[in-house]
């Protein structure tokens, strides 16, 4: 990765198909990757989280207590209608 590369992680379930173009980021040097979360995946992105270098404030769209995690799922699991992109559950 170059020094001034910009790397955004999106992990999670869309509520409805993701539209990239292609055309618009080759010529921007843009990296897609996808895969499934695992074991290497989610401590590299807390490492990124806790050293700042990915703000994860401009992708939650949704903050729940954590004593309403049900609704938080249900609101995440139906994406497509609540336009969940990060869902976060936080302490009292």
């Amino acid at each position: 990765m170059h020094a001034d590369a910009v790397l955004v992680a999106n992990v999670g379930a869309h509520g409805k198909p993701a539209v990239l173009y292609l055309e618009d980021l080759w010529i921007k040097d843009v990296t897609v990757t996808t895969g499934l979360v695992d074991t290497v995946t989610i401590p590299t992105l807390l490492r990124l989280i806790q050293g700042g270098k990915l703000d994860l404030t401009r992708m939650t769209t949704h903050r729940f207590p954590l004593g309403k995690a049900i609704e938080a799922y249900e609101t995440f699991a139906d994406a497509a209608r609540t336009n969940a992109l990060k869902v976060v559950l936080q302490r009292a």
